[in-house]
């Protein structure tokens, strides 16, 4: 399936990054500048599979603040990063308490205003986002769930044991709660810039309908007249790997799959209706069925 070109997606390269974030993010910084050339990646892995900042620490030679929660893969990160501007923290970062980012941000040298967050925690990234009020980064990289359509605001539980992510709507939402503009959308990720840097961008409509166009992921579900459910787009489970079986969702046992307002095919049921309809306690029998 072709996807069409939207917005900044033309600009599209990857280094590390996994969808072309490293092709857009250089021509976002090329005409909004580089500014203190700071930046956070919270969900490093080993410091380049997938990374949206490895380009810019290692070839542009930005600092960066690079926080991985898995022990094995944090490793693997301090090495690719020994000798570069960095900080290399090995925590499971939440939303509140001890484990906040801000609080946890807070314990290095990052200025309050820095460059670039990459933001890519598969779930909780909404709440984590929303929770950093004490740093503003001029440009933001957040992940969503692509296989939630985007007229739907979903925000999964606020909860770090729970991994479900969230709806692009949502995560739009919430940024221009904080402050941003919506400047393209990859595969996985939004990537905002802040309101006042917004217009160098030169993007005439960034809305969601414009700028996401990739409805690939997409399990679309719909009804048929006798209560059969049925669906399109993406027909198996996209992080497992499994078929979705179509009788597994249905409410119905088949046996009651029958249109409710229909005209039976044979003649005598037809005619038994019409005979039905002409008891006189019919109406009543209507009436008690419709207030069960």
């Amino acid at each position: 399936m072709n996807v069409p070109i939207s917005g900044l997606l033309q600009f599209s390269k990857n280094v590390t990054s996994e969808h072309g974030e490293d092709g857009i993010l250089e021509h976002v910084f090329s005409v909004i500048g580089d500014g203190s050339r700071s930046c956070v990646e919270l969900g490093a892995l080993n410091g380049k599979h997938g990374s949206n900042v490895w380009r810019l620490i290692k070839e542009q030679h930005w600092s960066g603040i690079l926080i991985e929660a898995d022990p094995t893969y944090f490793e693997v990160l301090k090495r690719e990063y020994a000798g570069t501007n960095t900080i290399c923290l090995n925590r499971f970062v939440s939303f509140e308490g001890k484990d906040a980012l801000g609080r946890t941000l807070s314990e290095t040298s990052l200025p309050r205003q820095f460059d670039l967050l990459s933001l890519d925690i598969d779930g909780n990234d909404y709440h984590v986002w929303e929770s950093l009020t004490e740093y503003m980064s001029r440009v933001a990289v957040i992940e969503f769930n692509p296989s939630i359509p985007n007229d739907v605001h979903f925000i999964q539980a606020r909860d770090m044991g729970v991994q479900q992510g969230s709806s692009l709507k949502a995560i739009v939402e919430l940024g221009k709660k904080k402050g941003y503009e919506l400047v393209a959308v990859t595969e996985t990720n939004a990537i905002f810039v802040l309101r006042e840097l917004f217009p160098k961008c030169a993007i005439g409509d960034n809305s969601i309908t414009v700028l996401h166009t990739d409805r690939r992921f997409e399990t679309n579900l719909f009804q048929l007249y006798d209560g059969t459910l049925k669906i399109t787009g993406t027909t198996h489970l996209i992080w497992h790997k499994l078929p979705i079986d179509e009788e597994k969702l249905q409410v119905l046992p088949l046996w009651r799959r029958v249109y409710p307002a229909g005209t039976s095919a044979s003649g005598w049921v037809r005619y038994l209706k019409y005979w039905v309809r002409k008891l006189p306690f019919y109406a009543l029998l209507q009436r008690l069925r419709k207030s069960i």
